[in-house]
């Protein structure tokens, strides 16, 4: 018996080590942006072996069309024998097998795609998501895979992934793992730190005008909020990546770090530095809310496809939402900056008419087709801002019937709860558990903030926690035709025009270069071409659209030289000042200034 239970420990852990892929990347003309990669399959009998690379990388719901980087594919079997192969589809290699071998693969990839967080090798580092560098089957998609690098001797090797016996060697239990655990590689500076038992790491690449000591000691409040929303942590060892960079901008959400991209300049004011943290705070917030638990439209990933669901604004829209609460509650940021950034957000939802037309389901689903620009503003909205606000929405209304004990916050700590990864939740799951929490259908809530545009009242649902929006003293009303212009030499082009505004209803355009008023040459700023102007009054505008000058009237509407800011409501109410603090965990501004 002893013997049959030696034999099988034996064969289980054969086949373990039998089954693991290994990858492998050799950065030998990084300044030439090309690295090298093989990959060994496990011995497969299949007919045919599908290897892929996937068609978009995780954390940015867009095709990016990975596969073009790819030069010199070449497929051998276990004794070094070439293999027949074809492309099938635009990410997707066949490789035809006559018997049961191994399979080996080699070929060159080219990264020079600093901006898109896939994959960039140059002479001083490569950035390694396995999105862009590492092919996979899905025949051993769920198979132990390590990953060894070949790189300059000076080069430091970081990754939220364990060591594989080498300090530029990693393994994870799975493709899914490895996809999700970004690489950084290169000349880099490298700071570790513990709180709570877990360890953490900040690797930067690239020289700016950061403080690191700042950087620290703020991660270090930062990563003690996770039980202001959760019941515990899902890793032990996180580790966040810093590009200080030119050319690139932007973060990326992983199951056990993050990478963020800054200009190497814009780290030093205080805004910037807002800007960074709250980047973090982000990205950290996505270590539980879609991580660790996710809408079902992205369980599991299917790296080749669009991966569809009408809950993204619940994905990005709330995690933006709580960036700032976890910021005020760790004492990174005060409750003036995080009603500042309120502000802009308010004033920026105010001012897209593309909230007028298109629902948080809509945005969700849409976005993987939904592009930028004049028509966007227009006619959509986006999962970060309208879900943030709509997350507010909810927060504050579960929070006023409750009187501050049931919260947004409850709601996410169940669905960590009940639906932790490989488990995904649906719009049924989100209302069944609004439903347990306070007993009441939110069924018509939903259908009126969710499924249509939402029409926030802000004047009714900051006063519930003692703020409200107001017109800064000394706001002046100024004339505007509803549109958003450019300096372009001697005229002026139109960037934006506001659906249905003066602009519109005259016909006028984007691209559309305004050459006078009243026969008046425009200065270098519209605002100063209408300065002499005011509402009501009827203007001729010369414009020239297709090289040929035109003419057009339209009436000027009413704007104002500054926008609302959301400030604390001096006679708010104890109630009101109660529900700010059950809100935000902070004392009300009014009470914070006695």
């Amino acid at each position: 018996m002893k013997k049959f239970l030696a034999l099988s420990v034996l064969a289980a852990f054969s086949q373990s080590v039998w089954a693991d892929v290994n990858y492998s990347l050799a950065v030998t003309q990084p300044e030439h942006h090309l690295g090298n990669v093989s990959v060994e399959f496990p011995q497969t009998a299949q007919a045919h072996l599908d290897v892929k690379l996937p068609a978009w990388r995780t954390g940015r719901y867009e095709i990016l069309n990975l596969a073009n980087g790819v030069r010199f594919f070449e497929a051998k079997d276990e004794n070094g024998k070439a293999l027949k192969w074809e492309k099938v589809d635009a990410s997707t290699w066949r490789v035809h097998l006559n018997e049961p071998t191994e399979v080996n693969i080699d070929y060159q990839v080219y990264a020079n795609e600093l901006g898109k967080r896939a994959r960039h090798i140059d002479d001083s580092h490569a950035f390694i998501d396995a999105s862009g560098f590492f092919m996979f089957s899905e025949s051993f998609r769920q198979e132990p895979v390590t990953v060894k690098l070949d790189v300059p001797k000076a080069w430091r090797s970081v990754s939220g992934m364990d060591n594989a016996g080498s300090k530029h060697s990693f393994k994870a239990a799975n493709y899914d793992v490895l996809v999700d655990s970004p690489i950084e590689t290169g000349i880099n500076e490298l700071h570790k730190f513990k709180v709570d038992g877990r360890d953490y790491e900040l690797v930067i690449w690239g020289e700016g005008n950061y403080d690191v000591d700042l950087m620290l000691n703020d991660l270090k409040k930062l990563v003690t909020t996770g039980s202001v929303i959760w019941d515990d942590y899902p890793y032990e060892r996180y580790v966040f990546m810093v590009h200080a960079t030119s050319g690139a901008g932007g973060a990326t959400e992983h199951i056990n770090s993050t990478i963020i991209q800054r200009p190497r300049d814009r780290f030093g004011s205080r805004e910037d530095y807002l800007a960074f943290i709250s980047t973090a705070a982000h990205e950290f917030i996505h270590t539980w809310n879609v991580k660790a638990y996710r809408p079902e439209g992205l369980v599991p990933y299917d790296y080749t496809h669009m991966n569809f669901d009408k809950l993204l604004w619940i994905a990005e829209g709330s995690t933006s939402y709580f960036e700032d609460h976890l910021m005020v509650r760790a004492g990174i940021s005060t409750t003036d900056e995080f009603l500042n950034t309120l502000t802009k957000t308010v004033n920026r939802h105010l001012a897209t008419p593309g909230r007028e037309v298109q629902s948080a389901t809509e945005t969700s689903f849409d976005k993987w087709i939904n592009q930028g620009g004049d028509h966007a503003r227009n006619y959509s909205t986006n999962i970060y801002s309208e879900g943030a606000l709509i997350s507010m929405a909810l927060d504050i209304d579960l929070l006023d019937k409750s009187k501050g004990k049931q919260s947004y916050r409850d709601v996410h700590r169940a669905l960590y709860s009940q639906y932790k990864m490989p488990h995904g939740f649906s719009v049924n799951d989100v209302k069944a558990i609004l439903k347990e929490l306070t007993g009441r259908d939110y069924s018509n809530w939903w259908a009126d903030n969710v499924d249509a545009p939402a029409a926030i009242d802000f004047d009714a649902l900051f006063a519930k926690v003692g703020l409200e929006l107001v017109r800064p003293k000394g706001a002046k009303a100024v004339a505007c035709i509803d549109a958003v212009a450019k300096n372009s030499g001697e005229l002026l082009t139109l960037t934006h025009v506001r659906r249905d505004g003066a602009a519109w209803q005259a016909g006028l355009t984007t691209d559309d270069k305004i050459v006078a008023i009243n026969k008046k040459h425009v200065g270098k700023d519209l605002t100063a071409s209408l300065e002499t102007f005011k509402a009501g009054d009827k203007v001729t505008i010369d414009f020239i659209r297709r090289d040929a000058l035109q003419t057009t009237t339209l009436e000027l509407n009413e704007d104002f030289d500054k926008d609302k800011k959301l400030v604390a409501r001096k006679g708010a109410t104890t109630e009101q000042m109660a529900l700010f603090k059950a809100w935000m965990g902070v004392e009300h501004p009014n009470l914070a200034k006695k």
